[in-house]
């Protein structure tokens, strides 16, 4: 298995308890995805189909790691950040872990106080993925990772056959597609990418500096973290980065998230259409990235709760280390009928795609 790492017998049987009846059988490891030119690359894991780095090169040709991670296999199965992981079966936050569909209760994993987050305590990014296809080089290196989620799996209604492709394009463009099938029973789904993004390095520091504009002209409003149901302009607020605006800009006035932000932005345009989601450029480096998605929401999160932790090759991540713009349906979703349905019916196919694309701006 090209690219893969093999692990010690102790580590792959604590991954097979957290992988399920079948996980002995799925070696774990790493792989590499480089483009011709071999200044752009990415690694991945198959455990949460997780994107653990992406070198990319800045205005002078000089190459480094852009994402905040970890060096090994074990440092993913024990982190706390999901960094860079697949995160569902629904990403961010359900209200008193708990919802109806078609009449009937659901009791889910509450691991956010009373709240789920992130598809409960195991959710996909920490179970293995199967690897189905692997193409390392050439014109458009890509990997598939296979997941089945089973009915009841952290209190979700339903079988779910999931998969997620990492592809790199000419000539700095890294592509994610999320696709899931129900077969059995109608679900919530709402899958997300969790990179945590510093482009100046993930060993550079704050990311305060960094320009971030989000083309979103409103907002999901929150009371204590979860949505309140109502929409607000962004014009006038804190939230507005409608123009490009340094991160930190207004940092030390923003309410709740441990003092930065974790908001849900409504992404302008049509909800279903492949569009422009935000723009991040760091000044110093000239290195900057567009963020392209079909879904209607993101999620700007600016590390706020990332406090010396361990990062690769020996850097401690500090708060505000990296932000992550998580393409997303709206949080909750499944509680408020009043918000775009997150809710796929047996036959019917979830499709997120995403592209990030890199630029060097002299």
């Amino acid at each position: 298995m090209a690219g893969g790492a093999l692990l010690p017998v102790a580590l792959l049987v604590c991954l097979a308890l957290a992988g399920g009846a079948d996980a002995a059988r799925k070696p774990v490891g790493f792989y590499e995805l480089k483009n011709k030119k071999g200044d752009f690359s990415i690694k991945v894991t198959n455990w949460g189909a997780t994107l653990v780095s992406v070198f990319v090169p800045d205005c002078k040709g000089d190459v480094a790691d852009v994402i905040l991670g970890y060096d090994t296999i074990a440092e993913y199965v024990n982190g706390t950040q999901a960094f860079g992981s697949t995160v569902g079966r629904v990403a961010n936050r359900i209200f008193k872990s708990r919802f109806v569909l078609d009449g009937k209760a659901y009791r889910l994993f509450p691991n956010d106080g009373n709240n789920s987050i992130h598809g409960g305590h195991r959710g996909f990014g920490k179970v293995i993925w199967t690897v189905k296809e692997y193409v390392s080089g050439g014109d458009s290196p890509y990997i598939t990772f296979f997941y089945h989620s089973f009915d009841g799996e952290q209190g979700f209604p339903g079988d779910l056959d999931v998969y997620t492709t990492y592809r790199l394009s000419s000539p700095y463009e890294l592509s994610i597609s999320m696709n899931a099938t129900a077969t059995t029973k109608a679900t919530p789904v709402n899958l997300a990418n969790h990179a945590y993004w510093n482009l100046a390095g993930h060993d550079s520091g704050d990311v305060l500096q960094q320009e971030l504009q989000i083309l979103a002209s409103s907002y999901t409003t929150v009371d204590a973290m979860i949505p309140t149901g109502q929409i607000e302009p962004v014009a006038g607020t804190i939230y507005d980065f409608l123009q490009p605006t340094p991160v930190g800009e207004h940092m030390d006035i923003v309410p709740g998230g441990g003092g930065g932000y974790d908001l849900n932005f409504v992404v302008n345009g049509e909800q279903d259409a492949f569009r422009q989601v935000a723009r991040v450029e760091d000044p110093k480096s000239g290195r900057g990235m567009e963020v392209w998605a079909n879904q209607p929401g993101v999620q700007l999160y600016t590390s706020n709760w990332v406090i010396n932790e361990k990062g690769k090759n020996g850097k401690v991540y500090g708060q505000y280390g990296a932000l992550c713009l998580e393409t997303q349906a709206y949080p909750d979703a499944v509680n408020h009928p009043e918000f775009p349905s997150s809710i796929v019916r047996p036959g019917q196919v979830y499709k997120h795609d995403m592209a990030i694309k890199f630029y060097q701006d002299a």
